[in-house]
């Protein structure tokens, strides 16, 4: 008997957006010690390095012999790596969180791995994680955000003279996430080798400090001949750089309405306009909830449980808190966000419903919505009568209840729409900066009926939350009309609860297709027995006056209906 059921989240077209910052230069322990002292800080990424990993791989493959059979993986890394230093006076202060793109060496080949590191080691990062996580580094796949390793230990020498940074004796020990994809849980932990790192350093902003106070900043050249603020894509190209903190705002009762904090940030070349309202020259964002739930493990299922409306930005603050070396010049500063800059928003200010409008008004792929007088068409409040849910991320109680979701994982998504990215791509074809503008965090919850929420780990930059299924399947982009819409993707899990039993969990999650999705089929083999069949969508805004959907009746999630056939099932909206 073959048991389905399809998780349909209704991701109407865009994912949330978390955004948060740190000012690292003034909170920074190392460096508020020295706010009376003078002298030179600069700051420097990645010029050139090489990593090496000592592996064993008898306990990589689970194996009983109590001999170690160990391999050396060698790799190079990307030039202009983000790894960020602090250097005060040629002393190291911090390392900031950041990362290196690993390129195994071609000497000698990739040894026999187990699957899963082997189908990521030629996307494998070195990531220097925020000081409040339990370890400093992590060894992680960029695309996916699978961690494999964790890193204990390890001693940092940096020589001023040469501008070299060392990190060596540091401990691999085998992730969490990796121990459960092996199917050896109680692996996670366990030491399975070394690394070590080699890097030459260059500054990318140099710093006159007296008595405290800043009196010149210098901003070099980069060696390998990227511009002043890194390496910078060509064109506007907005993402969400950190998602710090989710707040609870308001309340019905049997819903309660949350706002996350969202940092964007401009890792383009080119300005992106924050133009306010009336104006339709700027970036608007959406905020959604997700929650990994079901079965042995609590994984076999990820829903979305909760959407907002979304935000017009207004404004930009010009921060370097995405560690690409931000460039105020040929810029103008808090009209624009220039490039390699970030700007801010909290938690509490993203769930101000004054300050949101309806998603049904703008288009996702183009970033167009329409102009007009205040009230503004895009983000018009006229015949409202607001609750504590109304336009925040409206979520069910019982969906956070901690008691009835023991084991539950969530995670809050949010994504920077612009027109400028998409005009961008119309005029320099292959330059289309549209695909990563979603990222997702997890969050921790607490709470029965009202809620508080701890960020976990680090904010997955570029990836939309469907990536945090784990160990489903997740398909590449998926683009109807090419050029035209946007894309979506398909996420599904196959479990096998009972023997003879197979229960199938399917996620439809649209990134940014205007057209939205109509319908969804699986094909089935001959003979196959279906029960259990369900439907899953976020709640929705009721209609509002002047919402822009059909007769302003809102969106709904009714479940979709079921046709099922000798060789296949549908679900239509």
């Amino acid at each position: 008997m073959s048991k389905l059921k399809v998780t349909l989240g209704g991701f109407m077209f865009l994912s949330v957006l978390l955004f948060a910052w740190s000012y690292a230069d003034s909170r920074n322990p190392s460096t508020r010690n020295n706010s009376k002292q003078s002298g030179t800080v600069q700051k420097m990424i990645v010029e050139n390095a090489s990593v090496t990993m000592q592996l064993d791989l008898n306990g990589l493959n689970g194996s009983n012999s109590l001999v170690a059979r160990p391999v050396t993986l060698r790799f190079s890394v990307a030039a202009n790596s983000f790894f960020p230093i602090l250097v005060f006076n040629d002393l190291l202060r911090t390392v900031q969180p950041g990362s290196m793109a690993l390129i195994p060496s071609r000497d000698g080949g990739i040894p026999a791995l187990p699957v899963q590191l082997g189908a990521s080691v030629k996307q494998l990062v070195v990531e220097k994680l925020p000081s409040n996580q339990s370890f400093g580094l992590a060894v992680r796949d960029s695309k996916t955000g699978f961690t494999f390793f964790d890193v204990a230990g390890g001693d940092y020498d940096y020589n001023a003279n040469a501008r070299s940074l060392g990190i060596s004796g540091g401990r691999l020990l085998i992730s969490k996430q990796f121990a459960n994809a092996l199917g050896r849980p109680s692996d996670a932990g366990s030491i399975i080798g070394t690394i070590s790192v080699g890097a030459a350093m260059q500054p990318i902003e140099i710093t006159q400090v007296v008595n405290g106070k800043r009196k010149s900043v210098v901003v070099p050249p980069l060696s390998q001949g990227a511009s002043p603020a890194g390496t910078l894509v060509p064109g506007p190209d907005i993402i969400v750089g950190d998602l710090p903190d989710m707040v609870q705002v308001g309340s019905t009762g049997s819903q309660v309405g949350l706002g996350v904090a969202t940092t964007s940030c401009n890792i383009g070349d080119q300005p992106v306009d924050f133009h306010a309202l009336p104006e339709t020259d700027h970036p608007f964002f959406p905020q959604n909830l997700y929650r990994m739930s079901g079965g042995a493990d609590n994984t076999a299922r990820f829903e979305q449980v909760g959407q907002a409306w979304i935000k017009h930005a207004f404004g930009a603050d010009e921060l370097d808190e995405c560690n690409v070396g931000c460039d105020t010049s040929n810029c103008v500063q808090f009209s624009q966000l220039c490039p390699g800059c970030a700007d801010p928003y909290l938690a509490d200010e993203n769930g101000w419903y004054d300050l949101l409008g309806s998603r049904a008004w703008v288009n996702p792929f183009t970033g167009a919505f329409p102009p007009g007088p205040s009230p503004y068409p895009s983000s018009n409040h006229a015949g409202h009568n607001h609750d504590g849910a109304s336009h925040r991320i409206r979520v069910n109680v019982d969906d956070l209840n901690t008691t009835l979701n023991p084991g539950a994982t969530y995670f809050a998504e949010a994504a920077y729409l612009t027109a400028q990215e998409y005009a961008w791509c119309q005029s320099h074809p292959g330059q289309c900066n549209m695909y990563n503008n979603a990222s997702h965090r997890q969050f921790l919850v607490s709470g029965t009926t009202n809620f508080t929420f701890s960020p976990v780990g680090v904010t997955g930059r570029m990836q939309p939350a469907i990536m945090a299924w784990t160990n489903a399947t997740i398909s590449p982009q998926l683009q109807p009309d090419p050029g035209n819409d946007g894309v979506w993707y398909l996420g599904y899990k196959v479990t096998n609860p009972s023997t003879g039993t197979w229960h199938y969990e399917y996620a439809v999650y649209n990134y940014n297709l205007d057209r939205s999705i109509q319908s969804f089929s699986v094909p089935l083999g001959a003979g196959a027995n279906l029960s259990n069949i369900g439907f899953h969508a976020p709640p929705q805004e009721p209609g509002w006056a002047n919402d822009g959907t059909f007769n302003n009746q809102g969106y709904s999630s009714t479940p979709w209906l079921v046709t099922q056939a000798s060789d296949s099932i549908t679900w239509n909206s």
